[in-house]
């Protein structure tokens, strides 16, 4: 098997993922993943695709992430390992899609609006 890649975003977040065959091996911006992510709720997040398919030790999965914070870098890698996870067999995607791994979610921070403190707060008012 070549090495099939995939890219997941969320919020900010971009994550570019290579998936060959091997041991279930997980590198971060040449970092390993528990390492990178010392969350386990993030490295659970991760997973997610992986374990929802039963195949956490049959690929080795290589990572460049940038932009964003821990949570939607997580978000993107898992929305990435789901694309090519699909891309390796297209039937997997059934169950996937049941779990909401590969609907991008599109949500992103409100711009801040001018005359404004914040994208929807307005300054404080006073009646005197």
């Amino acid at each position: 098997m070549e090495v099939i890649n995939a890219i997941g975003r969320r919020k900010c977040a971009v994550a570019r993922v290579y998936v060959s065959e091997g041991t279930g091996k997980i590198t971060i911006n040449k970092k390993d993943l528990v390492t990178y992510f010392p969350s386990s709720i993030l490295q659970y997040v991760v997973k997610q695709p992986l374990m929802t398919l039963g195949v956490e030790e049959k690929y080795d999965i290589k990572v460049n992430v940038y932009g964003g914070g821990f949570t939607g870098q997580s978000q993107a890698l898992r929305l990435a390992i789901a694309r090519a996870l699909v891309k390796i067999n297209e039937e997997d995607k059934k169950a996937l899609r049941a779990e909401g791994f590969i609907t991008r979610d599109s949500r992103v921070v409100e711009r801040k609006k001018p005359g404004r403190p914040k994208a929807r707060r307005r300054f404080q008012f006073s009646k005197r």
